[in-house]
């Protein structure tokens, strides 16, 4: 069964117009606090250190990445970008050709430094480690850099329903390249037995990667833990893929039933 096209659903936190969502975009995201960015390698120019104008164009980007990501699509101002940078807004012209092509630009890093971020942290896994954790270490991965690393992550997962069609032929061929990377995760665990034989795989993944993009709407960093955001969905997605019980939990479980019987 093929991914391509399912990771495009599972990137549209649909519904913009809704109240709440706008309380969300105006308290949430202080346009005063920013994340930390990131200049990553899958940019479509390369980005040398010792070139000042490299370095104005990857401060554009991540001026551009942190309003798109609090003010969305719609609210992104070439003004607003230009006081973030602090550059002067007719100069970023000379970077990108119009605030599309910007928009564009940000929304493809976004996806391709997620996917690159997740892989590279799989990568990083023994050999040894099981089809079902190497999911785990997926899912705290793109959790992490989507709520605590990237504003690109943010920017791209939050615009994804917004952005006209023309400007997102890249982004979701990102979008597909990194359901596949889900897919040979989910595909490897029901092979090994660690998914339960009642669950649809295509539903299963849908649904764990819209819960984890939908945590960049509702989550406040001001009140919410990404460590908790983590735990808690590491254990919904183990329990609801197996019911086996976890490592952790059960040498915590053991320890408790020894403790008692002293």
């Amino acid at each position: 069964m093929a991914f391509q096209g399912l990771a495009e659903v599972a990137f549209v936190p649909a519904h913009r117009d809704r109240p709440y969502l706008s309380w969300i975009q105006n308290h949430v995201y202080d346009m005063r606090v920013p994340r930390k960015s990131v200049a990553a390698s899958t940019r479509g120019t390369a980005i040398d250190a010792d070139s000042k104008s490299a370095r104005t164009r990857a401060r554009i980007l991540d001026a551009a990445a942190h309003v798109l990501s609090a003010k969305g699509f719609a609210g992104t101002r070439l003004s607003d970008v230009a006081e973030y940078a602090e550059l002067q807004a007719p100069a970023i012209y000379y970077y990108f050709g119009s605030r599309e092509e910007l928009i564009e630009e940000v929304m493809y890093c976004g996806i391709a430094d997620l996917r690159q971020h997740v892989q590279e942290s799989l990568n990083n896994l023994p050999p040894e480690t099981s089809p079902l954790d190497r999911i785990m270490t997926a899912v705290e991965a793109h959790l992490r850099h989507e709520l605590e690393i990237s504003d690109y992550a943010t920017a791209s997962i939050r615009n994804s329903g917004q952005i006209p069609q023309h400007l997102r032929a890249r982004q979701l061929k990102e979008e597909a390249s990194y359901g596949r990377v889900w897919r040979r995760l989910f595909d490897n665990a029901k092979a090994d037995g660690q998914i339960r034989s009642d669950i649809d795989l295509r539903f299963a993944q849908l649904l764990v990667l819209g819960a984890l993009n939908w945590a960049a709407e509702w989550r406040d960093p001001r009140r919410d833990s990404v460590d908790n955001i983590v735990a808690t969905a590491q254990s919904l997605i183990r329990h609801g893929l197996n019911m086996q019980e976890s490592p952790q939990v059960r040498g915590a479980r053991k320890a408790r039933t020894s403790t008692a019987k002293r």
